[in-house]
């Protein structure tokens, strides 16, 4: 079968407070998303019930550097970096059976210094290693929302060089002028997942 990655840049202000995910599924499906097989985010809960809600089927994977973040709040100073290094293990392993014996021996070794950490660890644990599901794509890639944050960072830096804008619309043109740009490299220079390695996730793919 021929195959073709096709994006789509979808930009928009919310006319209220908050964008429902509701809301920005309905915009995605009208511009061609069909179900996807992951959805990668933190750990909020109105989040996750929404992810459940509209996108039925679909795994999450719990943002591997968020749900770090979590953990090390309750790891003392002195031994934070040694542990955080130890941890990240966890998530370089080549296997879901690897990462998880990784996890077991972290646990064994600090439960009783940082019980509260540990504690965080197994609960999150598995939803952390969904990624491993997908084994064909890049787990740098799809283990944590990281390239979202950098991707917000910047559109913050841009527009507060602006300061202040006279309209909504001016906002908007030159935040879509730089995710275009974005968009372009993204998917010419960068090939931040192979073609190849999603082809073979795709139901008809032959």
């Amino acid at each position: 079968m021929s195959f073709k990655i096709e994006n789509k840049l979808v930009v928009a202000i919310a006319s209220s407070a908050v964008l429902t995910l509701d809301a920005a599924r309905d915009t995605f499906r009208e511009r061609g998303l069909e179900a996807p097989s992951l959805v990668v985010s933190d750990a909020n809960k109105g989040l996750i019930a929404a992810i459940r809600k509209n996108f039925p089927g679909a795994s999450w994977q719990r943002c591997k550097v968020h749900f770090m973040r979590n953990i090390l709040v309750h790891v003392s100073q002195k031994e934070r970096d040694a542990f955080a290094a130890q941890m990240k293990e966890i998530w370089l392993a080549p296997s879901v059976e690897l990462a998880s014996q990784r996890a077991r021996q972290l646990s064994e070794r600090y439960e009783k210094r940082f019980p509260k950490a540990i504690e965080i660890l197994e609960e999150g644990l598995e939803d952390s290693l969904a990624f491993y599901a997908l084994s064909k794509l890049d787990a740098r890639k799809i283990s944590s929302t990281n390239m979202l944050e950098r991707l917000n960072r910047e559109i913050r830096r841009r527009t507060n060089v602006v300061g202040i804008f006279p309209n909504p619309d001016s906002y908007l043109r030159l935040v879509t002028t730089y995710l275009m740009e974005y968009a372009e490299d993204w998917s010419v220079s960068r090939a931040y997942l192979n073609p190849q390695s999603i082809q073979t996730l795709l139901p008809n793919a032959a």
